[in-house]
């Protein structure tokens, strides 16, 4: 224990004397930290829906300086008029005698009357105005716009304008009060969501994001400690390191200090993030509680599980690091696990939707996935406390054994220079190895076979 501890103590400092490691985790967890702030000096309230208050201040200081310098408040609404987008309407069909049903429901954009469909389509591809519409009857229109975006939602909103107007119409013509059918068919109704359980809508995205997380600590950490054995080989400084510890030491203290340097980086780019925003929920408006307001239970899930994955994978990545002499060699090596990785990622991140499903359920105790099959489970879905401990116990299990194979592996790998060496021949080395030393062992005497 004590060479483990000084071989891990060896490999945790070349991680926090790297510079990039350094800079990387302060440059990050700075910015990370500063994008929190950004609503205490910039405007979101479009995306949050919550006024600065200091800018409300200033923009009574504003409005108050403007009543000073002799600017009325129609002065005020011309410029914000000015400053809005433009919808344009060629009435064919004499529909609309005004415009101002229309601008009631574009209350954010401006409306305004052309005479002719040729000037509103010159208008709309000169990118003069937003977008366009030719109305032929209260049923029939067309919508002129230059590039649709993927949520522009004018078209729907002219629809319901038009929808009204027929509405207004044949009440209109068979003599019926439209306010009493509007509210007869649609009533003010009050209503309070109590959740008993798991609100799975919010916390869905919260697991989305810690899927991502650990998905990156696992592909980038683990190639750094494949990249790290591979080096130790191509300049010959693993023949040093082999005649002063042995090699099972040193490969789970590469393994250990790689897991450890990477999830004190995430914890430090965590607590960044999660302080920050603590510090400014205010003028955030709450709009990032879904991703950051996390139950302790499923923290605590996520932090075994995640740290257990880690390792899981990490002693993978290091094993096949010493199945290489060339850097330039690992993704050709660890191409299976990665794609293994990859197909985990990405059903996992889709049976978010189906949580309680067969699938979701096998990934649970799967160690390949149960990193994060589990913690979305607990998170989202219905799971007993005896299966989150059975899964837990087949992690660990599986750590232990590839930990094993793992290090086998790489004594076998280490001193072994050339082309690459393929996963499956080491396999079938050591097993040869290990049949070699029960013959050893089992094999009779001289004496006894006198």
């Amino acid at each position: 224990m004590k060479k483990l501890g000084v071989v891990l103590q060896y490999e945790l400092m070349t991680y926090i004397k790297n510079k990039s490691y350094v800079i990387s985790t302060v440059v990050i967890a700075v910015i990370a930290a500063a994008i929190m702030f950004v609503p205490r000096f910039i405007d979101i309230s479009a995306i949050t829906g919550i006024t600065n208050s200091t800018e409300q201040n200033s923009g009574d200081s504003d409005s108050d300086k403007d009543n000073v310098d002799g600017k009325s408040d129609s002065d005020k609404d011309n410029k914000a008029d000015n400053n809005k987008d433009v919808i344009l309407i060629y009435d064919e069909s004499g529909t609309f005698s005004d415009v101002q049903m229309i601008q009631a429901a574009f209350d954010d954009m401006k409306v305004e009357k052309v005479s002719s469909e040729s000037e509103l389509k010159d208008k709309v591809s000169d990118e003069e105005v937003k977008a366009g519409f030719v109305v032929h009857s209260l049923t029939d229109y067309e919508y002129i716009v230059y590039n649709k975006s993927m949520t522009d939602s004018i078209d729907m909103q002219f629809n319901q304008v038009l929808t009204a107007l027929n509405q207004m119409v044949y009440c209109s013509i068979h003599n019926l009060d439209y306010e009493q059918i509007i509210t007869a068919f649609n009533p003010e109704i009050n209503s309070q969501t109590v959740v008993l359980g798991k609100d799975m809508g919010n916390n869905y995205f919260y697991c989305y994001a810690l899927i991502i997380i650990i998905f990156m600590i696992i592909i980038f950490y683990g190639v750094m400690v494949a990249t790290s054995v591979t080096q130790e080989k191509s300049n010959r400084t693993i023949e040093v390191l082999v005649t002063s510890a042995d090699t099972k030491i040193l490969f789970f203290g590469k393994v250990l200090a790689g897991t450890i340097a990477s999830l004190c980086q995430a914890g430090i780019l965590m607590l960044a993030i999660v302080g920050a925003y603590k510090f400014n929920q205010s003028a955030w408006g709450g709009m990032l509680d879904m991703l950051l307001d996390i139950p302790a239970n499923v923290l605590v899930t996520y932090a075994l599980f995640g740290l257990g994955g880690v390792l899981f994978y990490t002693f993978i990545y290091g094993a096949f690091g010493a199945l290489v002499s060339k850097t330039e060699d690992i993704n050709k090596s660890a191409g299976s696990i990665q794609m293994v990785i990859m197909i985990v990622y990405f059903i996992t991140l889709f049976q978010l939707m189906n949580i309680d499903g067969i699938a979701m359920k096998v990934l649970s105790y799967l160690p390949i996935s149960s990193y994060s099959a589990m913690f979305a489970r607990v998170a989202m879905g219905n799971v007993a406390v005896w299966e989150v401990v059975v899964s837990f116990i087949i992690l660990v299990a599986s750590i232990i054994g590839v930990g094993m194979i793992g290090s086998s592996i790489y004594r076998m790998g280490t001193l072994r220079y050339g082309n690459p060496i393929k996963i499956t021949t080491a396999i079938k080395s050591l097993r040869k190895q290990k049949n070699k030393y029960c013959l050893l062992y089992t094999s009779p005497s001289p004496r006894d076979r006198g």
